[in-house]
């Protein structure tokens, strides 16, 4: 059913949506949409900013925490 709508089907499908929804109704909806994207874009970057910064920190070399007292002593 849904192979054969072509597109004066879905025209009538965006004409019909328009009339019942509204223009103030759709724009609003859409500009959720298009800030739920952004957040999620965000959301990805962080993650791998965070998973970046940890990758790092395992390679950092071992650092001394011997006290200078005990150094002396070699």
């Amino acid at each position: 059913m849904l192979n054969n709508i072509g597109l004066p089907g879905i025209l009538l499908i965006a004409v019909v949506v328009l009339v019942l929804f509204g223009r103030g109704k759709i724009s609003s909806l859409m500009g959720e949409v298009g800030k739920g994207i952004t957040s999620f874009k965000k959301g990805v970057s962080e993650g791998t900013k965070e998973i970046e910064e940890e990758a790092e920190g395992a390679t950092d070399p071992a650092k001394d925490v011997t006290p200078d007292e005990e150094k002396d002593k070699v």
